[in-house]
């Protein structure tokens, strides 16, 4: 099994070359922020043992339920409920007074006003990731975000977007990094993009973490050189793209003229001397040094129906 950058971390996790017991848990919580799609109850149900926060946009039809407070049973007996009414995102008329409230002037999106409810949680039932759940399916309390900005660049008509974080009894400080981080998602996403695509971060394919995570550190400290260099740059854009100030060059553009600026700079380094590059391996002969493969373990096909994996299961 390779290890690529990316992967270098959980890879020394699991070859125990790092311990959670070193990090500072008097620090923040670590916020992981996800889309659409993704189970966020879930993970942060197999994830609540660690310093971690996590935040996940909802879609807009999705309906959510109050906390059902002290278990109390009816005057009739019976169990205790387990859930509070219904709070449907479509119906605002089904929505309560907020925990927190905020109003907040952007440069981008104008006036930004978010609303939180605190302790939030989704109906669960055992299907999905909850399938092989043993026991009761617990409730993962949280808290319900609405944001709402006036405009979008380019003055664009901005729907209401809906967040949910596993943190609960937040403060209006708490609920302004909440909206602020989810929105850096997308600065974060396209930085990936180009270490990836334009300075080759996933390129190589490494055989121990530690060679990745150097790699990675190279590809860093690549990613701000660009960025120092920026006033530099002469800006070498195509037909198609827009023409950008010196403060508003991005790195892939700064990349372009780069040859030029090292050009014009001094350097402490002596001149490069002419080598040849080595002979390599003969072609059509074998590698007599493999990578190593690991058996990641055999994939079970899951039963297209919950009978179906009832009736497998006995």
């Amino acid at each position: 099994m390779r290890c690529t950058p990316r992967y270098s971390f959980v890879a020394a996790l699991e070859t125990g070359r790092t311990s959670w017991t070193a990090l500072n848990f008097a620090d923040p919580d670590i916020l992981l922020v996800m889309d659409a799609g993704y189970d966020v109850t879930r993970l942060a149900h197999l994830l609540s043992d660690l310093p971690v926060e996590l935040i996940g946009r909802l879609r807009s039809d999705r309906v959510m339920l109050r906390d059902a407070g002290e278990p109390r049973s009816t005057p009739k007996g019976g169990r205790p409920r387990k859930h509070g009414t219904a709070f449907t995102f479509a119906k605002p008329e089904s929505w309560h007074e907020p925990d927190a409230t905020t109003c907040t002037e952007t440069t981008r999106y104008g006036k930004a006003e978010a609303k939180a409810w605190d302790r939030m949680h989704q109906r669960l039932q055992k299907r999905g990731p909850w399938l092989d759940h043993e026991g009761e399916i617990p409730i993962t309390h949280g808290t319900l975000v609405r944001l709402k900005v006036d405009h979008l660049p380019g003055e664009r008509e901005a729907k209401p977007l809906w967040l949910w974080s596993s943190a609960t009894g937040i403060d209006t400080v708490h609920l302004d990094r909440i909206w602020r981080t989810f929105l850096r998602r997308f600065d974060l996403e396209h930085t990936f993009r180009l270490l990836k695509g334009t300075l080759g971060w996933t390129a190589p394919h490494f055989r121990a973490p530690d060679t990745a995570d150097l790699w990675t550190w190279l590809v860093i400290v690549a990613h701000t050189q660009l960025r120092l260099a920026r006033p530099l740059a002469a800006d070498l854009r195509r037909p198609w793209e827009r023409p950008l100030t010196a403060a508003k060059l991005t790195p892939a553009r700064v990349r372009r003229g780069f040859r030029n600026i090292r050009a014009k700079v001094l350097t402490p380094a002596r001149v490069p001397k002419p080598s040849r590059p080595g002979p390599g391996r003969p072609p059509g002969s074998k590698n007599r040094n493999p990578a190593p493969r690991h058996d990641v373990g055999k994939t079970v096909k899951r039963e297209p129906t919950l009978h179906a994996h009832l009736a497998a299961r006995g």
